[in-house]
Order: C-alpha cells, then structure tokens, then sequence
C-alpha cells in the first residue's frame, strides 16, 4: 500500500545519466501532489487540473469514515476538479502541507506515498474548522515530461475541529 523501499533512488550510483533522469520523475511527481494542494488552497481551476490524469479516482472515503462521512468515490479529472472546487470555492478557505514523500519509480508509473496538513476554515466564520493529518497512497502516470495523478487514496491519522461542517457542503 505505502512505499517502504529502504533506499530514494533505484538507478545505479555510477549511472549519473540514469540518477539524473531519476530524480526529475521524482521532483515532477512530488510537483503532482504540490498542483494539487496549491491548486485548492488558490481556487485555481487549471493548476488543480492539471495535477490530474483525464481518468483519475479521488478517494476521500477512508477518511471521512474517520467522522462518519460518506463521501462518493469522485472518477474522471473533470468530476474531480468541479466537485471539489464548486464546494469550497467561496466557502471554504484551504491550506495544504505535503511531509514525507516516498516515491517508487516503474517505468511510465509511478507510487507516492506522503503525509498532507489540510486546514480547513469556514470563509465566513473561521472559528469552524477542521484541521486533518492523511497519510496519501497515490499512483501516478507520466504525462510527457510531468507525471500526474491516476488514483489518489486518502486516509486520516487524526483531526482536530467539525470536518462534518467543512465537508458537509
């Protein structure tokens, strides 16, 4: 479920070519994670977009079982973009940290396993929050020279505040 590998890089330390080529699949799949986090927090359609891939799955649902949630499981880039933006733009203020990324390359796909601070303040009234701890279990594919989304888990380790109220439009 998570990467675990006990080492960052699989390329041979004597290949440098192999090292380089490595290590810019993985600043361009951690950027994925940060298009995404950045692309709420700024109510931006199209960097949000374009953290996704045309047939991604978003699933909340592990974590919203946490407070009693039922969220639908959100397939296809378009859904996904639409249905979170329309309920937090205007509504919801939004700040993102991504922590601890593993990443384990294969090819054209890719895993990322990380750590995601969401706050969540009601716009009108910041006194209603929800501040989440998800650990993120993500597959990715590439996409030209970046790599995007293709099904994003999101668990919860803990919360503090009324995500019912955040979630709950």
């Amino acid at each position: 479920m998570y990467v675990t590998d006990e080492h960052a890089l699989s390329a041979p330390a004597t290949d440098s070519e192999a090292v380089v080529r490595e290590l810019r699949d993985r600043s361009e799949i951690i950027d994925a994670l940060y298009r995404f986090g950045l692309g709420q927090d700024l109510k931006d359609e199209e960097l949000f977009a374009s953290s996704f891939a045309v047939d991604a799955e978003l699933d909340f649902r592990p974590a919203a079982a946490k407070w009693g949630g039922k969220p639908p499981l959100l397939a296809g880039r378009d859904t996904i973009v639409t249905t979170i933006l329309g309920m937090f733009t205007g509504r919801v203020d939004t700040t993102h940290q991504v922590t601890n990324p593993r990443i384990a390359v294969d090819g054209d796909t890719a895993r990322l396993t990380a750590l995601v601070e969401a706050q969540h303040l009601l716009t009108i009234d910041h006194g209603t929050s929800a501040l989440l701890k998800n650990p993120y279990d993500v597959d990715l594919i590439r996409d030209g020279e970046r790599w995007v989304l293709r099904h994003i888990r999101i668990d919860n380790a803990w919360y503090t505040g009324d995500p019912a109220a955040i979630f709950a439009g």
